[in-house]
């Protein structure tokens, strides 16, 4: 067994008004996810560490997460929060550019207005990045992909990855204007994608293995090898999965690919996306 690495999983102390998106359907994440509850997880399914992704928006998550990176040797990396449209955003990533665990950061997107990126301050949050050597996480909902487009094509320095595969309607099985989108963003070369987050995309009670082929048969179609990355998305998952279940579907699906393609999509792309330096 090659070395394995979860580009995307959260940590939070759950609090019901922070963490309103996490609704009644939700029930069994409404608790606290700790490393604690993580390792021995990633252990029994042989990953030597992840990549602990803000969950809520404000720099005291980057802080939290930061401070479990600092006590856990096994989170690698930090996907933080901060505010991109800040006037003084360079003086705050400067404030942040001595955390060495600090990799990137993220937007939840998908909540705003569908033309939330192409705002002026947000653009000039995401052109100071790239100074610090910033990765940004894009989480958007398949609608959105066209101003994500538009992003990556003005910001060619600036490296990108798409989490959840842009989110397509999996449970209802839609997905041309999806695959229109992904055939499109996958042509840029600052552009690397999550394999993650599709069970929760799915029917959480009755997905299967083939509901999901559709989605990957056009990540696999359309994005380079060296692009794509394993994600859990845990402690998500839950809602309609379990982490061994998720890791095997993906297994199941590139069985056939190359040793060196598998530990590609495990460890090595994850590795260099965002130097973890492994």
């Amino acid at each position: 067994m090659n070395k394995r690495i979860d580009s995307h999983q959260h940590f939070w102390k759950f609090d019901p008004v922070r963490d309103s998106w996490i609704d009644e359907t939700m029930q069994n994440i409404q608790k606290d996810f700790l490393p604690e509850d993580l390792q021995p997880i990633l252990k029994q399914n042989q990953f030597e560490g992840c990549v602990a992704v803000q969950a809520s928006q404000s720099e005291e998550e980057t802080h939290f997460l930061l401070d479990l990176a600092s006590k856990n040797d096994f989170i690698k990396g930090v996907v933080g929060w901060i505010d991109l449209r800040n006037e003084n955003i360079v003086e705050r990533l400067q404030f942040f550019s001595n955390q060495k665990k600090l990799k990137g950061f993220r937007h939840v997107v998908q909540g705003e207005p569908d033309d939330f990126m192409f705002g002026a301050e947000f653009r000039r949050g995401i052109q100071a990045l790239k100074a610090f050597d910033y990765t940004y996480d894009i989480l958007i909902f398949e609608r959105q992909l066209p101003a994500a487009i538009n992003l990556v094509q003005d910001f060619p320095n600036q490296r990108f990855v798409i989490d959840h595969i842009a989110k397509p309607d999996i449970k209802s099985g839609s997905i041309d204007s999806w695959k229109k989108g992904i055939e499109e963003i996958a042509k840029y070369d600052n552009v690397w994608c999550k394999i993650s987050g599709m069970v929760t995309e799915a029917d959480w009670k009755n997905w299967k293995p083939e509901d999901l082929k559709p989605y990957l048969d056009v990540i696999f179609e359309n994005f380079s090898i060296d692009k794509l990355m394993y994600g859990s998305d845990w402690p998500v998952l839950n809602v309609a999965s379990d982490y061994n279940e998720v890791v095997k579907t993906l297994e199941d699906y590139i069985t056939e690919f190359s040793i060196e393609d598998q530990n590609k999509i495990w460890f090595e792309n994850a590795n260099s996306f965002y130097n973890l330096n492994m």
